[in-house]
């Protein structure tokens, strides 16, 4: 079949499911010719999707609930593990994602020493004209957060058309059952050592389920789960940093009160309240703030050496 790997290489397509009757089926149909199985977790659907995708070829997975994107990609890899895939590929039920980019994506894995492949909006070549500015302006912001949690530089790191082999398959572990598994992915990454590369695909944003509303939610999540990751990897930056600056604020505005302490009339001494208390108030902040990044600075490297030191023992 068209672009499709060696017999001893099993592949599979991936497809979190809800809601998607309007289009799963022919993203099925378009996916087949390239990989060997094609899977949809139905993630508590209320319509037909389900039938629709079984008709066109997938195999079908189903949750009784609607437990969230990260639990439907849980499911995936379990499934995948339990079928000794070689190469899995995610990619959304939605229609935005081209199958036709699949043989890029997975050609991807075939070079030395990569683990998983994104399929990117905002790498050369990568035609970003359609992508609502709300979006690149939200994703940008992600973006940036994760790349400082995770060091990996990834330029489009909310992209769910992502392929992993068999040794990513194997190592990633991730709790998060919302959108923030995203990220998590990423985290993961970058602490198991799995290399990740980026491929320019199309991506269309006319499709029936694509909404400002969903597409605000999701960037809120997942910028929250950004932050608080960042929090807890690098405090100092997050607690460190802001203390620093509200700390040398609050001493700039005492001693600008200080400055004006003999004022107007006759060398009458006037104290500004207002001024000193905010400054007295910023200061105390910021060092509140350093102190946080110290500490939290300091648990984290001791985390680390007794995680390292369990696992040395063993």
């Amino acid at each position: 079949m068209e672009g499709h790997e060696s017999q001893d290489v099993l592949t599979m397509v991936g497809m979190p499911m809800f809601n998607e009757e309007e289009t799963v089926a022919s993203v099925v149909i378009r996916c087949l010719p390239y990989v060997d199985e094609v899977l949809c977790v139905d993630d508590g659907s209320s319509d037909s999707c389900s039938r629709l995708a079984a008709r066109a070829g997938a195999i079908i997975h189903y949750h009784r609930a609607n437990r969230g994107y990260g639990a439907a990609i849980r499911s995936i890899f379990r499934i995948a593990r339990e079928k000794n895939v070689d190469k899995l590929v995610i990619l959304d039920s939605d229609g935005q994602h081209q199958p036709e980019d699949l043989p890029a994506v997975l050609a991807g894995l075939d070079k030395e020493d990569v683990d998983v492949v994104i399929g990117s909006r905002f790498v050369d070549n990568s035609d970003r004209s359609s992508m609502p500015m709300y979006r690149r302006l939200g994703i940008s912001m992600i973006n940036t957060a994760s790349n400082l949690t995770s060091d990996l530089g990834v330029k489009d790191t909310q992209s769910g058309f992502r392929a992993f082999s068999k040794r990513a398959l194997n190592l990633l572990a991730f709790e998060n059952e919302g959108m923030e598994s995203t990220l998590e992915v990423l985290d993961q990454c970058k602490e198991k050592g799995l290399n990740v590369e980026e491929v320019p695909i199309k991506v269309r944003y006319d499709v029936p389920k694509s909404s400002t509303y969903s597409a605000f939610g999701h960037g809120f999540t997942v910028l929250t789960y950004a932050l608080i990751s960042l929090s807890h990897k690098k405090p100092m930056l997050v607690f460190g940093l802001p203390g620093i600056g509200l700390l040398v604020s609050g001493t700039t505005i005492g001693l600008g009160m200080l400055n004006s302490v003999e004022e107007l009339t006759d060398g009458t001494i006037a104290l500004s309240v207002g001024p000193g208390l905010t400054g007295a108030w910023l200061s105390m902040l910021g060092l509140s703030l350093v102190f946080s990044g110290l500490v939290l600075h300091g648990a984290r490297a001791l985390m680390r050496r007794v995680v390292l030191q369990r696992i040395r023992s063993l």
